[in-house]
């Protein structure tokens, strides 16, 4: 049962034409009851609470009536009464009723709500009713739980179950679709209004409708997984989250992204985020209620609330509530699980969470950092001090949308802050910025024009930077910035200091979390001024690359055999693979491969050198070339490519052909083998000491097999000085280009997605009709002449949630030179042929070629964009990554 109205808001009135989207986000309806055979071990099941309601009145030994006319904190138009007229036993039911209110009244409804509280208190089990639900628009019957004491902290840090919900049901919409789900949904994480909520919809087989008959809700809850069912079909799963770490304990991803919780650190009183049972490991209670109206039930189906619907009341009848624990092991509730195949798998019951996926450690690499580029970077709000401003994003002539700051009478310091008391967006994060790494020849730099001066127009400029929360500061003038420019009112500078400088005046590079660009304080007030372009970086930063094997041997990588007694060699192939490595395996079963483990190293000059390829994690492959001179006598064994770290602690086995190319080995001929290190990386390799590369026919079935190995390496091929082409967007949009909504009035952000895509830009469209995509700033054009010959237009598009109008057409957009070129296309049109399927990333190329015959300027491309037709996206949230213009 939501709790508070300004996620509801948001999140659900979304609709469906044939189902409701509902209170746990992005819910969605996948039922099929025929695949249902469950293996329920009922005999380990122990009842130990239960009310059949077979009495005369409400047990108070069990139930107590809460008496308030709040609204639920969703604004619902009840009052709750403990009247005999609003809730009674009947024929062995608890019936619940709604009735209009008397005139005058509070709120236009009364009803009941009923709770377990110190009455019946549990942690884990199975909790379960039989109940006939209401119906009619405005209806909102619902059966959860809550913590009894709220240690985590306040509402909905310390968590809430609901075992169902309902809302409008039997409602006919003008399509002729009845409303007939139920919905299960966990609330959980930060503070509100930065909460989390996750769940899924069961809509009922052959358009059976819940408020006809009695059925069965349930929940079966047990360290770390709550599992939902309606009459014993399980349609729902959710777990905690399960962290992955590296080879130095640190927290580099998620291999399962689950519920989470945030709450202060016991021993440094930090905010900490915890990926744990928490809040799903404490006491919880039970709740029977029905609403009236509120946020969510009268902003979908028909809307509002239907009074005709509640003129002889609505009832909502309880045949009985239970509660059941798992007497194998009461301390976790493990060992009594319904289950049924599929509830484990994210393609049918199993749900994805909303927790935060942790920030990869810095691997002591430069790394660049954009913390506004024409929008803000989650992580890096823009910041007033204490002038009582809140900096936004205003459209200039020259460089497009920039962020303004205001300072009035109030003495202030604006900038931008990467500390959690000042982050308010629900995907932003404090992430202090390593910038040791850089220290050499990195630069914090960003471009600046002053709208209207301070009223002293004497006032001294002043650049701030701090780092790990103010234990370390430098303050220089902004006079002293390497351009040695002086600000000029009405005229964009650009404004460049120097890493090594600041770390001279005392800054800790290491936990950078403040910038600040400020009138000297106290001496501001009249100052408007405007700030693009804040970025720290080193244009020298070099991508992490392990070179194995190209033409000769990395003597601290050498080629190994395993266990077949042979020594790889160094062999001359044809002119352009020169020297490779051979493998030859005999009867004894073996693996082969590249090793950089102490015990193999025979160079006195060389040493054991794990690779950490987790600054590259993103966009990096592992890959070689393969060319099998002698198949195996048995020619069908399979061909194997595993990958090791951390001297095995963590392994990735795959069969050679599920490589991004796909392709299986082919006698005498060579071929190429990429490997995605973020695959790698989600299927449990720790890449953070990549230690053995084997490849090799399956182990006892190589016997005959020849094959040579050519260049051999780990690296991103985005970084690499052979990449040919323009990369718009990748964590971050192209310096002067910004991703944009054209005409909806939204501000499209940065996302963090999967360990695959990192950043990637998000786009929510409304109802007002609008296009979505990449623009340049004025009078930048991209020129793409040089890759007319094979060049492609590339990116990759992820649809979180589908238009409200499913059959809407996804298009793809090019213009150039100021719209005076364009042309349009279905995404079906590309390439691949593929339509977007909700929560899949998917991959669209377009020819260069192709575009320039269809009447496109390549060489003034200014536009890219990717949206559902005009008029028809309403509702839709879609992500956008790696937009790439190149040869392939």
């Amino acid at each position: 049962m939501i709790k508070v109205a300004k996620k509801i808001t948001q999140l659900c009135v979304l609709v469906s034409t044939t189902s409701l989207i509902g209170c746990g986000g992005s819910v969605e309806t996948k039922t099929d009851p025929s695949n249902f055979e469950p293996e329920k071990p009922v005999s380990n099941w122990e009842m130990v609470w239960y009310d059949e309601f077979d009495a005369s009145s409400i047990d108070s030994q069990k139930w107590t009536h809460e008496v308030n006319c709040q609204g639920g904190g969703n604004a619902e138009k009840q009052c709750y009464t403990e009247s005999s007229e609003n809730s009674f036993l009947s024929d062995g039911k608890l019936i619940i009723k709604a009735l209009p209110a008397e005139e005058g009244a509070e709120l236009p409804y009364t009803s009941a709500r009923i709770v377990s509280r110190h009455k019946g208190d549990f942690k884990y089990g199975r909790f379960e009713i039989s109940a006939k639900l209401p119906s009619g628009q405005g209806s909102w019957p619902a059966f959860w739980m809550m913590p009894t004491d709220s240690i985590y902290g306040g509402w909905p840090k310390s968590g809430e179950i609901d075992i169902m919900e309902a809302v409008n049901i039997g409602v006919v919409d003008d399509e002729g679709n009845i409303e007939n789900n139920v919905h299960g949904t966990l609330h959980y994480g930060k503070e509100w209004p930065n909460n989390a909520h996750t769940g899924k919809a069961y809509s009922f087989p052959d358009g059976v409708n819940p408020s006809e008959g009695f059925h069965t809700y349930a929940v079966e809850w047990q360290e770390g997984e709550i599992r939902w069912y309606v009459d014993d079909y399980l349609y729902a799963t959710q777990r905690k989250s399960v962290v992955r770490k590296n080879s130095k304990d640190q927290a580099v991803g998620l291999a399962h992204r689950g519920w989470f919780t945030e709450n202060f650190d016991n021993v440094t009183g930090e905010l900490t985020t915890y990926w744990d049972n928490a809040p799903f490991d404490q006491e919880f209670f039970m709740i029977l209620n029905l609403a009236v109206g509120g946020n969510w039930p009268e902003n979908v189906n028909n809307l509002g609330i239907d009074a005709e619907a509640f003129a002889n009341g609505q009832t909502f009848e309880i045949d009985y509530v239970r509660v059941y624990q798992c007497n194998l092991n009461p301390d976790t509730g493990k060992g009594c699980e319904t289950v049924r195949g599929g509830y484990d798998s994210l393609d049918d019951a199993l749900v994805e969470g909303a927790a935060p996926i942790p920030s990869p450690p810095s691997t002591g690499i430069a790394q660049n950092l954009t913390i506004f580029a024409g929008n803000f970077n989650a992580n890096w709000p823009a910041w007033d001090c204490c002038g009582g401003s809140v900096p936004a994003i205003v459209e200039d002539a020259e460089q497009g949308d920039v962020v303004e700051f205001i300072v009035g009478a109030a003495p202030t310091v604006n900038g931008f802050v990467t500390r959690d008391e000042f982050i308010e967006d629900p995907d932003g994060k404090a992430t202090p910025f390593d910038a040791s790494p850089m220290i050499e020849n990195g630069t914090i730099t960003f471009d600046m024009k002053i709208v209207s001066m301070p009223n002293d127009a004497s006032a001294a400029w002043l650049f701030k930077v701090e780092s790990s929360g103010g234990s370390t500061a430098a303050e220089v003038s902004l006079l002293d910035n390497v351009e040695g420019v002086v600000p000029v009112a009405g005229q964009w500078q650009t404004y460049t200091f120097s890493l090594q400088a600041l770390a001279d005046a005392g800054l800790d590079l290491s936990a950078i979390d403040v910038v600040m660009i400020f009138p000297a304080w106290g001496a501001g007030d009249g100052a408007v001024y405007r700030v693009n372009n804040l970025m720290i970086g080193d244009d020298s930063a070099v991508s992490p690359k392990l070179v194995i094997f190209e033409d000769e041997e990395n003597t601290s990588w050498p080629a190994w055999d395993c266990c077949g007694g042979t020594f790889p060699t160094t062999e001359i192939d044809d002119e352009s693979h020169g020297a490779v490595t051979e493998f030859m395996i005999g009867a004894t079963p073996t693996v082969m491969g590249f090793t950089t483990r102490e015990e193999f190293i025979t160079d006195p000059e060389a040493k054991t050198s794990p690779f950490d390829a987790t600054g590259i994690l993103a966009n990096g492959v592992i890959q070689f070339e393969m060319k099998v001179v002698a198949l195996p006598n048995d020619a069908s064994a399979p061909w194997i490519f595993k990958v090791e770290a951390d001297n095995a602690a963590t392994a990735v086995e795959l069969d050679i052909s599920e490589s991004v190319e796909g392709l299986a080995p082919t006698e005498g001929q060579w071929q190429t083998y990429t490997f995605k290190l973020s695959d790698l990386a989600n299927a449990g390799l720790d890449a953070s000491a990549i230690d053995v590369l084997m490849i090799f026919p399956a182990w006892g079935a190589g016997d005959g097999a020849i094959y040579r190995i050519d260049n051999v390496k780990i690296y991103d091929p985005l970084a690499v000085d052979s990449f040919a082409g323009h990369v718009l967007f990748d964590d971050q949009p192209k310096e002067q280009w910004s991703i944009w909504d054209c005409c909806g009035g939204s501000t499209p952000t940065i996302e963090n997605d999967d360990t695959e895509h990192g950043l990637t830009a998000e786009f929510v469209i409304g109802s007002t009709p609008t296009v979505m995509g990449i623009l340049a700033d004025d009078d930048v054009y991209l020129d793409a002449s040089n890759l007319l010959s094979g060049g492609i237009v590339q990116f990759e598009m992820k649809v979180v949630t589908a238009p409200n109008d499913a059959s809407a057409p996804w298009l793809f957009k090019i213009e150039s030179g100021d719209a005076t070129g364009a042309v349009e296309l279905n995404l079906t049109d590309s390439q691949e042929g593929v339509a977007p399927v909700t929560g899949q990333w998917q991959t669209y190329t377009y020819s260069l070629q192709a575009l320039f015959d269809a009447g496109l300027d390549i060489s003034q491309i200014d536009v890219l964009m990717f949206f559902p037709a005009w008029g028809s996206g309403d509702g839709a949230v879609y992500r956008i990554d790696n937009v790439v213009i190149k040869t392939p």
